[in-house]
């Protein structure tokens, strides 16, 4: 008997268990690589082999100490792939595949998808209809990019993941007094022109360069609102064959395409512009979204993007790979703040609820329906519901926390 596919996976924040479930259910060896403030998360231990806890500076493993103690393990282990299950393990994972020589992008193909100016430039280069930007570095250049490009302007943080760091900027007044106040830390940031309109996500999967399955949806509020702003998140799927879903698959490929993802998941932002209706790259991850997405796309579709990815990983280029037939149902998440530690959401008790969300200080749901306007009916409803109900807001971070 052969020995079994060993999966190291990389995970410094509590993500990514159904993964490793699917992952031992398809005969392999699984070992976890995770931090210390989240070794006692509810990890699926029984399908876990081993766990190793390395720990970390600021939320970030010493490169250093990551090779040495990933290659003493591979001693013994014979580790045949290794999976980052969040943005922030992206580039240790990249590390740690260059210096083990496995399969999988290494650290050049991994700023595609972490750093945000690498993202921005490389879409430029492919011809990706994206926002203008400049790095935030050199004075002459920041300055030309005031001269053409008007005001507002979002600046971000390049390594940051979601809208964390994102700052808006309405004046040149105040993006020169950020750029002052930044400092040494001015290369890490660009600034990019600031589109209104409506904020969409395709959530795909990869397998040899082909886009296999991909689900469309649309923000309610845009994320960046929502956590800098305040109020509650909701997205839904847009309507099956709209102009939307045709436009946001179309530049999605466009934009898996020139990041170089060939096999995985990922999940890629997209805005329409109210100016001329366009849509307008934002941002990619090669990794499930967060803010469960992964819940709402399997009620909707009844697939699960961390089983298939899971899948995906194991045959990578050796077997076929075949997504399974995803159903043709609609379905959307509400998710908000609680102001009680326990929210009783039992009041809410239409038959279309499908999930609802079990942690501390949050109310949340997903609903799902075979009709579009039944999901968009519901969430309305709900929102205002919400409000009443549950919410609260905390000020915004600067920085994830785990």
């Amino acid at each position: 008997m052969s020995k079994a596919f060993t999966i190291l996976c990389l995970a410094s924040y509590d993500k990514g268990s159904e993964f490793m479930r699917e992952a031992k259910r398809q005969g392999c060896r699984v070992l976890l690589l995770t931090a210390p403030r989240t070794n006692n998360a509810d990890w699926p231990r029984d399908h876990i082999d081993e766990i190793f806890v390395l720990r970390d500076i600021d939320g970030k493993w010493d490169d250093t100490e990551l090779v040495n103690s990933v290659s003493y393990v591979a001693r013994k282990e014979k580790i045949d792939a290794i999976v980052a299950l969040d943005d922030y393990d992206l580039e240790a994972a990249g590390l740690l595949r260059d210096h083990l020589q496995l399969r999988g992008f290494g650290e050049t193909v991994t700023r595609n998808f972490r750093d945000k100016l690498a993202m921005r430039r490389r879409a430029w280069d492919e011809g990706v209809l994206a926002p203008d930007y400049v790095h935030l570095v050199n004075e002459e250049a920041v300055k030309a990019f005031t001269e053409r490009v008007p005001v507002p302007y979002i600046v971000k943080p390049r390594g940051e993941a979601s809208a964390i760091g994102v700052k808006k900027v309405n004046s040149h007044e105040e993006l020169w007094k950020i750029y002052e106040e930044l400092g040494d830390r001015r290369a890490q940031h660009l600034v990019e022109q600031f589109l209104p309109g409506d904020i969409f996500h395709v959530d795909s999967l990869m397998f040899d360069g082909k886009i296999v399955f991909a689900c469309v949806s649309k923000y309610g509020k845009p994320p960046f609102d929502v956590m800098h702003g305040g109020g509650i998140f909701t997205t839904r799927n847009v309507e099956q064959g709209s102009q939307d879903e045709k436009d946001a698959l179309k530049s999605n490929e466009q934009v898996l395409t020139a990041m170089g993802l060939r096999f995985g998941a990922s999940h890629t932002e997209f805005i329409k512009a109210h100016s001329d209706g366009k849509m307008y790259f934002m941002e990619t991850a090669a990794r499930v979204g967060g803010a469960n997405i992964v819940e709402m796309v399997d009620a909707a579709t009844g697939v699960n993007l961390w089983a298939e990815w899971a899948k995906i990983e194991i045959n990578y280029g050796t077997q076929p790979y075949k997504a399974p037939k995803a159903k043709k149902d609609y379905a959307g998440i509400i998710i908000s703040l609680s102001k009680q530690e326990w929210p009783d959401m039992s009041s809410y008790n239409d038959p279309e609820i499908c999930w609802r969300m079990n942690k501390a200080q949050h109310a949340g749901l997903i609903v799902r329906s075979a009709k579009y306007e039944r999901v968009t009916e519901l969430l309305d409803n709900y929102q205002q519901r919400f409000y009443n109900d549950f919410y609260m807001s905390l000020p915004a971070p600067d920085k994830a926390t785990a």
